[in-house]
């Protein structure tokens, strides 16, 4: 029999990391602009990163040892050094992208224990976030590689709506173990042929170099495709593939085959009955599905910002109509607004909208030549001002990763920033007028200072 005193311990294990008096670790976190002090000893029994991190850390003349992470965020920091020391996370009021963010930090820290619940507790409780911001959860699970349970729960999706990675338009930036977990499904409700034409276009993509023309393609650009698809193209399924499309589809490209795997192939569409030296994978199991994606979040209004009017009117300008005769209405809207990004959900920080909106095309938050900026002036549409780009160099500006800990989205004449790293806490989200100069851009005096209390970021593409 044996006694536990777990409560106690804890207890005790966090007033230890509360005494300052003690230490011999330094860990600088958020660009630096955040210290935390711990003990080696502790570290280091209770995490191999840090055994690792510390082993090969020379000591100052204090005999301290500096430890630098400064993608980490000092909220989060501080959860897991809470974690670490007394074995206590504390989750309440926290937004879903944190415990996210946190799982993430745990994996980095070799935390499996806290990586391993967090990504339980976001399948078994947050399946509607993780539905919201699919694409961000995939690519970033497979980088990761470390969160199987996450893994397997996309692919079950994936599996029935291959369309949501397959189509979207940044489906070429998917890292290529994901690509390979796709292709490795035996239910993948999508035609070989159609597969075939992803994985090609997924290579030729990671490959700016390649000509144009496929005519003007030398052996030297086969084998570079070749060399990118080694891990995909063993897992189409070649054998279940029409004639049609074989001849159209594969042929083009039969240089990036083994020869035994093609000859294998034209016998096949010859003598369908005669065996083959190739391995020939089962077809993929197909069936009709036609459940939506998320049903419950259908019902909810999309924005909290703007209405169905907005969102008509918005797509006006996006379309250049000049007449009102021309017009979209409600019913006719030829975009979809997903929803990306929204304060009161995400948070106010300046780095989460970074995290959430980098990379994503077809945003408001873009730079063309038809990118606009627009006031509805308190939602009365009558009174919209539009403003469209006069140099496609300041329709937007990105910052440094140093600086997206305060710097927000930045359109031209105004921008989001806060000392507090929460755009709702300062007046520091400024607005000015820029010279007449664009070559010269300078701030006049005609400038101020505004307060929000959301905001919101939104994905716009054409209706299918």
């Amino acid at each position: 029999m044996s006694l536990k005193f777990f409560d106690e311990l804890s207890r005790n294990l966090i007033e230890l990391l509360n005494d300052k008096e003690d230490y011999n670790v330094i860990i600088e976190v958020e660009n630096k602009n955040k210290s935390f002090m711990a003990h080696s000893n502790v570290l280091k029994y209770r995490s191999s990163y840090f055994r690792k991190e510390l082993e090969n850390i020379q000591p100052n003349e204090n005999n301290i040892k500096t430890i630098i992470k400064s993608s980490v965020s000092s909220q989060i920091f501080d959860v897991i050094l809470k974690y670490i020391y007394g074995g206590i996370v504390n989750l309440e009021n926290v937004e879903t992208r944190f415990i996210f963010d946190l799982m993430l930090a745990a994996n980095e820290f070799e935390l499996k224990e806290l990586a391993n619940k967090l990504e339980i507790l976001l399948i078994d409780t947050k399946a509607s976030w993780l539905k919201t911001y699919f694409s961000l959860i995939y690519r970033t699970i497979f980088n990761e590689n470390n969160f199987k349970n996450l893994e397997n729960y996309c692919n079950d999706i994936i599996a029935k709506h291959p369309n949501i990675i397959i189509d979207s338009s940044d489906f070429t930036s998917l890292p290529v173990s994901a690509l390979v977990s796709l292709l490795k499904l035996d239910d993948l409700q999508m035609e070989e042929a159609k597969i075939w034409d992803h994985v090609i276009k997924w290579g030729i993509a990671q490959n700016s170099t390649l000509p144009t023309n496929l005519e003007e393609w030398s052996k030297e650009n086969f084998l570079t495709l070749k060399t990118t698809l080694q891990q995909c193209l063993p897992l189409v399924r070649y054998f279940h593939i029409s004639n049609t499309e074989i001849f159209d589809k594969i042929r083009p490209y039969k240089k990036l085959l083994d020869k035994q795997l093609w000859l294998d192939i034209t016998q096949h569409m010859i003598a369908p009955d005669r065996p083959v030296k190739s391995i020939i994978l089962p077809a993929r199991s197909t069936s009709v599905i036609e459940l939506p994606l998320r049903t419950e979040e259908s019902k909810e209004p999309f924005s909290k910002i703007i209405s169905e009017e907005h969102a008509a009117e918005i797509s006006n300008w996006i379309d250049h109509k000049i007449f009102r005769m021309f017009y979209y209405s409600t019913e006719n809207i030829p975009y979809k607004f997903e929803l990306i990004l929204s304060g009161t959900r995400d948070g106010f920080a300046p780095q989460t909208f970074w995290n959430i909106c980098h990379g994503h095309a077809k945003t408001v938050v873009m730079e063309t030549k038809d990118s606009f900026i627009f006031s509805l002036k308190n939602g009365i549409i009558q009174n919209s001002i539009l403003s469209r780009v006069q140099n496609i160099h300041y329709a937007i500006r990105n910052a440094s990763k140093d600086r997206q800990n305060k710097v927000g989205p930045r359109f031209d004449d105004f921008f989001l920033y806060s000392d507090k790293s929460d755009f709702t806490l300062d007046n520091q989200n400024q607005y000015f007028v820029m010279s007449k100069d664009y070559e010269k851009p300078i701030r006049t005096s005609s400038s101020g200072y505004f307060f929000i209390v959301n905001y919101e970021v939104f994905k716009i593409v054409r209706k299918s």
